[in-house]
């Protein structure tokens, strides 16, 4: 067998706040594709469905769970926007610089949580 090099694993690389930047990106789009996506179509069905199924959608994401739910996806929408945000800087060439992108890193998640927390003062305080 040849003296090939190896590709570097996870075994070999150092976990940084980059890495989770970038994981967390991939994650928070899973979950509004999916979560979001069946919320949405569940609530097209719901108005679709008259308004007794309208009501049963908003008694449900009216509960603590459907609140869950909703706090859930709109910190995965205002997590995968900045981290998009992140990676986009990244693709015009800038941010590469290691105190940068860790700055970056950890700046990203943080305004999503600070975002999500402002998002709903203003729904639940109007």
């Amino acid at each position: 067998m040849a003296n090939r090099p190896l590709s570097p694993h996870l075994q070999i690389w150092k976990w940084g706040p980059h890495m989770a930047a970038s994981i967390l990106h991939r994650v928070t789009g899973d979950g509004l594709a999916l979560v979001g996506l069946a919320v949405l179509l569940w609530w097209l069905g719901a108005m679709a469905g008259g308004a007794e199924s309208y009501a049963t959608f908003v008694e449900i994401m009216g509960s603590p769970i459907g609140m869950i739910v909703l706090v859930g996806l709109s910190w995965a929408f205002f997590s995968h926007m900045m981290t998009g945000l992140r990676h986009f800087v990244m693709d015009i060439g800038a941010g590469y610089e290691l105190t940068t992108n860790k700055t970056f890193s950890v700046v990203a998640p943080v305004l999503g949580i600070l975002l999500t927390a402002a998002f709903w003062a203003v729904i639940l305080l109007k």
